[in-house]
């Protein structure tokens, strides 16, 4: 080829080019950003409405369904799936990913503003989906101090670490925002003849700051405030309210109410390690590098920790992306470097000489470095997809370099000096590797335009490889070829007529012979294998994506409704004991009171705690945190119900990835809501006893025990008393009433809240006995004007696509797959004969692989035909191609093999190498087939030909396989945190690139001899 002879003619120039971008190259890693797997920006949006003081019926008739009508005609929508609740509704709206969501979202507001809602209802909000919106890290800060004390210091090093470049905010839970309360007693109210809202209107009214008219003065025109403020508590205890009818005194604020500065979560515990805490959440701006980001704060923190006014804090990092970011890049980069040093020693034990490896060897480094030019300027980022590309291509890298030198080395062998062996060794083989490079890079095209999750995720790791691909047949047709002409010498004798001699040679030639002799048997066996190998494939099930170990996972109990926060904290000590004693566990933090979602909307549920276990590194434990999950569960669930019978424990070991592992979701839809409940308690009785299932819930389960008022409107009548005043009383005295904000004189600012004293709103007997005020200044106690009862209403209603609709969260072991899961969960469901109204909708991991198998069917064929393309625009053939294309099938026996002796269920990683094997395995064929075509032409005979071409490419076929196959063990192997998602692709690579290696050899010269003329009949 006309490239080599140029590097072997004009070495300096080859070599200067190689240094610049090797320089291109550093300098590009050191500016690509890291982050765990690439950004993904799915089209989702939500819309959230407040309804203050609706049910979760009222929302679903006044606001959902209004809502779901105009939104459900939005070009490119998917699905819709709203959620109503108390005072509240929530819309998820999923476009397909050909949708652009900044081009729809104005339609979106348009359709919004459109809608009819009650007017108590406030606006609409539209949000799109944005990743940042979830914490980078999250740490606990505890210490011996004071809960106070802690709050305080926590707020302050929150407002230095909120400064750190990149960090968008800093949540924190457990800390309180001070309030001013103004607890009233009942008593004096009716004494003075008050109500909430009078005290309300009071403090309102004294609290002001309002703007005038500018007043001409003294020649000046000066602006005008009129002011009355509330600085501090004395100045509002001290507010004059009424006069006191019998005596003409005036009334403070401070004689019918206890007035105090308290903290906002005085109902709501937090701590690590049963100590006192505070939890912090950190977020990044949406265009940060997670590791950068990651790094500096934990310096920031580390620097601030060792400040006077800190050292007693103490932190636990419970989850860092950035540290696991890179762990697992880490992880991926020994994998990098292992397969590099394995496909060195491979070379070393062939050609058993130190230059020719030492000059393959460059190759890896040099493609490697070249890769990082094209990815900087593709403005890609370092994550665990575009690495794992590089850690699966290493062994390719020197795939076209082994054959060149192998070819180069042989010439020399035959006596021709370094110069021409170069020349012409590469010029021999130039066509076949461009043409096996050209196949390999085809393959992935079709997965460049796969549209959805499986091509945001997976268009990097393609273009990756491509590149390094492209960047090693550069390589290899112009470094190696000038490197070889000046260090490589001719051998003394000819080492290649003795290498033909050998045993081994004899043995392989005697194979070949033998296969065309007896062509039937070998295609015979072949098809056999085949169909054993397809068989094996169908026994160890699927999944979406492999189980990522973070070391994390969280615990979330509830208890019965109305339970007092000191049972829920009981309840959850019993959880601590049973993890401290656990050696695995690092550490962990319980929120009690609230969930941490809960905190940062500031709501608070008594019954409610959740706690965030972080395990101990991979390499200090012996069980996965998902082992780990099924092995204390039932010890952690009896510990709670030990402590309190209605304890009901949830688990979650969701990923970074956003996968939810071992846990299958679905919903059930209909139109009748009773048909509907009626299906839901069938499929739920089927499910919750099978054998792996570990927890089952619906969210038709989340009822509220409420207690609910009726009002009797010819009572309320007889008293003066319209519904309405009623409601709007109770509503008050229960949820308390924000009057105004106070400014104290260090330019705090505190809520002032007024509600009832607690003995009144906590306990039920003493609610009956509420005094309403009367328009005549009288009471009536609430029991007097309406019926007051225990009942029970839904938490929340789903609905889907319109239709009321349940949705279903099964988790099961580890040690099943989502693929057994479902087969069981199908099986179970046909059985109940369900309705045909009755609609089973799969939603979470199983809809994406389901979703996107059809995209990867498309891929693979689409790779089969790119590659048959490719190779007959080289061979100017159409038969050729074809004899080479019967190699894909024989990759399929070693991946049955490989796959069912590692219990590996077919993930989409798993489908992604096979698809990148198709464009592998071809290579050895092509380096065949084009050779012996070349034969041929020589004048050698079709059989003749087809004896030598296997015994001359025997060696490099073998050498690039092994270099391959062993680069790819680390990976395979699954060493360490990261590497799981790239795991089953190493072991699917290595499976199919042994069984198409040995049976290239002698199944593609059988079907070559049946496309041969001379050969077909014999």
């Amino acid at each position: 080829m006309r490239i080599s002879d140029f590097s072997i003619k004009r070495p300096i120039f080859t070599l200067v080019t190689m240094f610049l971008v090797l320089i291109l190259g550093v300098v590009s890693l050191i500016n690509i950003p890291l982050k765990l797997i690439p950004d993904l920006n799915p089209p989702v949006g939500v819309v959230v409405t407040s309804y203050p003081g609706a049910s979760p019926e009222e929302v679903v008739e006044k606001v959902t369904k209004p809502l779901e009508e105009n939104l459900a005609t939005l070009p490119g929508i998917k699905t819709l799936t709203s959620t109503s609740q108390e005072s509240a509704n929530f819309i998820l709206i999923q476009f397909s990913w050909t949708t652009d969501i900044d081009e729809i979202q104005s339609e979106v507001i348009q359709r919004l503003d459109q809608t009819q809602l009650p007017d108590e209802a406030d606006k609409p909000r539209f949000m799109k989906f944005d990743p940042a919106q979830f914490p980078i890290i999250q740490l606990s800060l505890s210490a011996d101090e004071e809960p106070e004390a802690l709050r305080r210091l926590a707020e302050e090093l929150n407002l230095e670490l909120s400064k750190v470049e990149g960090v968008a905010s800093v949540n924190l839970s457990g800390t309180a925002i001070k309030e001013v309360r103004v607890e009233l007693d009942q008593e004096k109210l009716r004494d003075f003849q008050l109500s909430q809202a009078d005290v309300v209107d009071v403090i309102e009214s004294n609290n002001i700051s309002m703007p005038g008219d500018p007043v001409l003065t003294e020649g000046k025109e000066l602006t005008t405030r009129i002011i009355s403020s509330i600085d501090s508590l004395d100045t509002l205890k001290k507010l004059t309210v009424t006069v006191d009818p019998a005596t003409g005194n005036k009334v403070s604020l401070d004689d019918i109410s206890e007035v105090q500065l308290t903290s906002q979560d005085d109902r709501t515990i937090t701590r690590t390690n049963q100590a006192p805490s505070v939890l912090l959440s950190v977020l990044q701006q949406s265009d940060a590098n997670t590791a950068e980001v990651s790094d500096q704060f934990i310096k920031q923190l580390d620097n601030l920790l060792e400040k006077e006014q800190f050292e007693n804090i103490k932190s636990e990092i419970l989850f860092d992306q950035g540290d696991y970011i890179s762990l697992a890049i880490g992880n991926i980069s020994n994998s990098l470097i292992l397969g590099g040093i394995f496909a060195m020693i491979v070379l070393f034990f062939f050609l058993k000489n130190v230059k020719s490896p030492l000059i393959i060897g460059i190759s890896i480094p040099y493609s490697v470095i070249f890769t990082f030019v094209l990815m900087y300027f593709s403005d890609f980022t370092l994550n665990i997809m575009t690495l794992g590309g590089l850690a699966l291509g290493i062994g390719m890298l020197v795939d076209n370099s082994i054959v060149v030198i192998e070819n180069i080395y042989r010439h020399l062998s035959m006596g021709k000096d370094p110069k021409t062996a170069a020349s012409v060794g590469a010029k021999e083989v130039g066509s076949a590797i461009t043409a096996s490079t050209l196949t390999t890079v085809a393959v992935f095209l079709p997965v460049v335009f796969i549209t959805g999750i499986i091509g945001e995720l997976f268009k990097e790791f393609a273009l990756t490889i491509s590149f390094s691909l492209f960047a090693s047949l550069v390589v290899a047709l112009t470094i190696v070829p000038m490197l070889a002409s000046r260090l490589l010498k001719s051998p003394r004798t000819n080492t290649e007529a003795k290498r033909q001699e050998t045993g081994l040679m004899r043995s392989l030639e005697k194979s070949i012979k033998w296969s065309l002799r007896n062509r039937a048997a070998v295609i015979a066996i072949t098809m056999l294998l085949l169909a054993a190998g397809s068989f094996g494939l169908t026994t160890v099930g699927t999944q979406f994506l492999p189980n990522a170990d973070e070391g994390f996972f969280t615990v979330r109990m509830e208890l019965e409704n109305g339970t007092a926060l000191s049972e829920t904290e009981k309840a959850v000590s019993a959880l601590e004991d049973e993890l401290k004693d656990e050696e695995e566990v690092d550490t962990f933090v319980s929120l009690i009171g609230t969930t941490q979602e809960g905190s940062f909307r500031g709501s608070k549920n008594a019954n409610i705690a959740e706690l965030y276990i972080k395990m101990k590194e991979l390499d200090q434990r012996e069980r996965s945190t998902f082992e780990f999950v099924d092995e204390v569960k039932k010890d952690l669930e009896s510990a709670a119900s030990k402590v309190n019978e209605t304890a009901e424990l949830s688990f979650n070991t969701q990923s970074t990835a956003g996968t939810s592992p071992n846990t299958l979701t679905f919903s059930v839809k209909d139109t009748d809501p009773n048909r509907l409940k009626e299906n839901v308690d069938k499929i739920y009785n089927a499910l919750k006893d099978l054998e792996d299932v570990t927890e089952l819930s619906t969210d038709l389960m989340d009822t509220v025990e409420e207690i609910q008022i009726t009002v009797d409107r010819e009572k309320a009548f007889e008293e003066g008393l319209a519904p309405a005043q009623v409601a709007m009383a109770v509503n008050d005295v229960t949820r308390g009433n924000r009057a105004t904000q106070m400014i104290d004189d260090e330019s705090n600012i505190y809520g002032v809240f007024v509600e009832y004293d607690r003995e009144v709103t906590q306990d039920l007997e003493n609610l009956k006995k509420l005094l309403i005020k009367k328009p005549d200044g009288n009471y009536a106690a609430l029991s007097d004007v309406a019926n007051i009862e225990r009942g029970e209403g839904p938490v929340n209603i789903q609905r889907i696509n319109q239709q009321d609709a349940v949705q279903f969260t099964l988790k099961y072991k580890s040690s099943t797959n989502m693929g057994a899961m479902s087969k069981e969960v199908d099986k179970e469901i046909a059985d109940l004969k369900l309705p045909e109204e009755t609609e089973i909708v799969f939603s979470g991991d199983r809809e994406l692989l389901e979703s996107s198998i059809d995209d990867l069917v498309l891929a693979f064929v689409l790779a089969i035909v790119f590659i048959y393309l490719v190779m007959a625009g080289q061979f100017e053939s159409l038969k050729y191609p074809l004899v080479i294309m019967f190699t894909v099938p024989l990759m399929v026996i070693g991946v049955a093999i490989a796959l069912t002796a590692t219990q590996t269920p077919i993930s989409l990683t798993a489908i992604i190498g096979i698809i990148v094997l198709a464009g592998i395995v071809v290579n050895n064929a092509i380096v065949i087939v084009d050779y012996i075509n070349q034969k041929k032409e020589q004048g050698l005979k079709s059989y003749d030909a087809i004896v030598i071409s296997v015994k001359d490419r025997a060696r490099p076929i073998f050498m690039t396989a092994l270099t391959t196959i062993l680069g790819l063990v680390p990976l395979a192997l699954g060493i360490g945190e990261g590497t799981e998602i790239n795991q089953p692709m190493g072991i699917t690579l290595i499976g199919g690139l042994i069984s198409s290696t040995f049976l290239t050899l002698f199944v593609i010269p059988v079907v070559y001899s049946f496309f041969d003329k001379d050969t077909r009949l014999k």
